[in-house]
């Protein structure tokens, strides 16, 4: 059994980021700025709430007789309790003799062209660890996405305009950097397991590496291009974010009012239609939330079951990094038009420049890490080398026939006195570029995991598989 090291960094930046931002709210009460500290408490206190209500639903605590655990979450200490019990659960693996135990059944990467399938036994508090690793994975990006990116966005806004860094701001804008990159880190390896769900996946270091210095440059530009236009046009940073954000917001439900499918009723059983779509639109606000810094490998699709779309589009990836890539290019023209003075020490033309390469690089390693280091690449439909190309080269052929050089030209007529030659017709070349959007016949439940409690209750949930994973032999629900 793994080691669970997801869990304690997901609760160390979660505690460490907190305890930062209440030191700092607390220099800023000093300081009479009232203002800063109210907005840094709304993004401490915020997320954090919804980081205890997302534990208290993944783990049915309402259902479920644990006052103790639901006033821990209530005072905001659910993270760290849920810790120390899969710390507990990790401790007692072999000591005593499991009663009940799961088989499962996965997929290897397939090699020249056949997948093996690996059974392997699953006790109960392995697989009560599996739920926990996967609530904190997904509380990891919601502490991410709805926390730390505004916090460290607001606090270099601070910097900026006092132009200087004190020692709390500084570091409270490193552990939020350092906690939205683990969030998308943590989305990506969740996106590969719920595509792959039937296969054994192994991320390799070098993946994790990449994904994570695409992340960093691809945030980090992402903040700075904010901050800057901010700082010099304060009264239209609203309507960018606002425009942005309810574009992503609005994509998923748009999507599923044109496929004309029925209303997701299979979340959670005892939720009414009024808490199911409270659920979607939390899930949709969170996914607009992680689109509005960087590009979400979770795709939602309400139309789905499971409410996650399982295939892989790259053209709906390329066409996300050319806009973001010319709206960023934009802000930053505007914020070199309309700079003040506080930025005289600064070289703009170099600063401008060092952004757009740096979102360049992020770019780099998104390439590399889909062609050479994405644990799964052999299951792709298409390449995506292949699927860009196909995608930019669907671009140019659009620019290219509106421009007026394409526009047929009008030709004189032929003097009676020249021979007519009958004309020869050409054959006309015709190409089609597609791609197959294959989605994998996998199925898994984003929102609704389950835990092992006892063996009676185990026994009542046969019919489920953990997490997904667990789909042949006795099955059981994590």
């Amino acid at each position: 059994m793994r080691f669970p090291s997801s869990i304690f960094v997901s609760v160390s930046l979660f505690t460490a980021e907190t305890t930062a931002a209440l030191y700092l709210s607390s220099t800023y009460r000093s300081a009479g700025d009232q203002i800063w500290q109210g907005l840094t408490l709304l993004f401490t206190l915020v997320p954090s709430v919804l980081v205890q209500l997302t534990l208290t639903f993944i783990h049915r605590d309402l259902s479920r007789d644990r006052p103790l655990i639901l006033l821990l979450h209530i005072l905001q200490l659910g993270p760290i309790v849920r810790c120390l019990e899969a710390f507990c659960i990790y401790g007692s693996v072999g000591r005593v003799e499991e009663p009940y135990v799961s088989i499962t059944r996965k997929k290897q990467m397939p090699r020249r062209g056949q997948a093996e399938e690996v059974e392997r036994q699953v006790g109960q508090a392995e697989g009560k660890l599996f739920t926990h690793r996967a609530a904190f994975a997904r509380t990891s990006v919601i502490q991410a996405f709805l926390g730390s990116a505004p916090q460290l966005t607001l606090q270099l806004y601070i910097c900026v305009l006092q132009q200087g860094v004190s020692i709390g701001r500084g570091t409270l804008m490193v552990i939020s950097l350092l906690s939205i990159v683990y969030g998308a880190l943590r989305c990506n390896i969740l996106a590969i397991k719920i595509k792959y769900d039937d296969y054994e996946v192994d991320v390799r270091p070098m993946a994790y590496v990449c994904i994570f210095l695409w992340r960093s440059f691809e945030i980090a530009t992402r903040v700075v291009v904010l901050v800057l236009f901010s700082s010099v046009l304060q009264l239209w940073i609203l309507p960018v974010v606002l425009l942005n954000f309810l574009v992503f917001f609005l994509y998923p439900w748009i999507l599923f009012w044109q496929s004309h499918s029925p209303f997701p009723e299979n979340i959670e059983k005892t939720l009414t239609r009024v808490g199911t779509t409270i659920v979607l639109c939390m899930l949709t606000f969170l996914y607009a939330g992680i689109n509005m810094f960087c590009w979400s490998a979770v795709q939602v699709k309400l139309s789905d079951p499971d409410l996650i779309n399982k295939s892989q589009n790259w053209y709906r990836m390329a066409v996300y990094y050319m806009l973001r890539f010319v709206e960023n290019a934009s802000l930053l023209l505007l914020w070199y038009i309309y700079k003040t003075d506080i930025y005289k020490f600064i070289c703009a033309p170099l600063l401008v420049l060092q952004l757009l390469v740096a979102y360049a690089i992020a770019i780099f390693f998104m390439l590399v890490f889909y062609q050479f280091c994405h644990p799964c690449r052999r299951l792709f439909s298409s390449s995506m080398t292949q699927g860009l190309w196909d995608c930019s080269s669907l671009l140019c052929l659009m620019c290219s026939s509106g421009s007026p050089q394409n526009r047929p030209m009008v030709k004189e007529a032929p003097t009676p006195s020249a021979p007519k030659e009958p004309a020869t017709q050409r054959p006309h070349d015709t190409a089609s570029d597609s791609t197959d959007d294959m989605p994998n016949d996998t199925t898994y439940d984003m929102l609704n995991d389950t835990t092992f409690d006892t063996p009676n209750e185990m026994d009542s949930n046969i019919g489920g598989g953990i997490n997904g994973n667990i789909r042949h032999g006795v099955p059981c629900n994590v």
